[in-house]
């Protein structure tokens, strides 16, 4: 049963979902008319229900990605194929130990936190305060902040934590964090960045080589829809190509 303060999406269609926090005496306004959020406390989800103007829409439980829609974003977020790679190449469980570099919005920190949660930590180090007060608060929106310790620090000047099971960057300079990550990290840790150059990839492949890092490899991810109809099912013509280059390696 929905009540005040509970997340809901409201779906239409595809192209007509909206995500938003049940507040009393609110309205949510659409092209297909208004809805009171009153009206949707003491429901329960999976109920149908009516716009003011007749237009019938569903009320449904939020997945994960449909909350960190909601987040402010000030900065490039990492997109959900370079997350799911990172998550996976990593190996993020429950219980893990990460070092963030690049807090940003809190996109990928908040991915993180959800998977390493009840009994992990994610350290997350940015320089910029502004972007990473937002973060905070898009972290609490979700309930996250138990998890997340929040770091306005330069990571390229050193990592506070140890025996830590993964370092995952997304600075435009990764190859200065690369002994402090080796420092960091426990036995089969796993050194992880991001970046959107071949130039970069290079200049932190060599720094990784320079320690005894094994397995180290560079990745990119591609993610293609596919539109589905009868007799007429093909791929969507709009894709989300090249967004940037994952590296991965591991201290032995």
């Amino acid at each position: 049963m929905i009540e005040e303060d509970d997340w809901v999406l409201i779906y239409f269609d595809k192209r007509r979902r909206y995500t938003i926090k049940v507040k009393k005496s609110k309205t949510f306004h659409t092209d297909k008319g208004v809805i009171y959020l009153d009206s949707l406390i003491g429901k329960n989800y999976g109920s149908r229900l009516s716009t003011n103007i007749g237009c019938n829409f569903v009320l449904a439980k939020p997945s994960f990605l449909d909350l960190l829609e909601t987040f402010s974003r000030r900065t490039q977020i990492i997109y959900l194929k370079d997350a799911s790679l990172i998550i996976a190449l990593a190996s993020i469980g429950s219980g893990s130990i990460v070092v963030e570099g690049g807090t940003g919005s809190g996109f990928l920190t908040a991915f993180l936190a959800n998977f390493v949660k009840p009994e992990g930590r994610v350290y997350t180090y940015d320089t910029n305060r502004y972007f990473q007060k937002i973060a905070e608060k898009n972290i609490a929106s979700i309930n996250l902040s138990k998890y997340v310790f929040f770091k306005n620090k330069d990571i390229t000047k050193g990592i506070d934590e140890e025996d830590v099971d993964a370092v995952i960057l997304d600075i435009p300079n990764p190859w200065d964090v690369v002994k402090h990550a080796y420092n960091a990290l426990k036995n089969g840790g796993v050194f992880i960045c991001f970046l959107p150059t071949i130039n970069q990839i290079e200049k932190t492949v060599i720094e990784l080589e320079n320690l005894p890092f094994i397995d180290i490899n560079t990745y990119e991810t591609f993610l293609r829809h596919y539109k589905v109809s009868r007799g007429a099912t093909r791929p969507m013509a709009p894709m989300i190509a090249h967004t940037g280059f994952i590296i991965s390696a591991k201290k032995p």
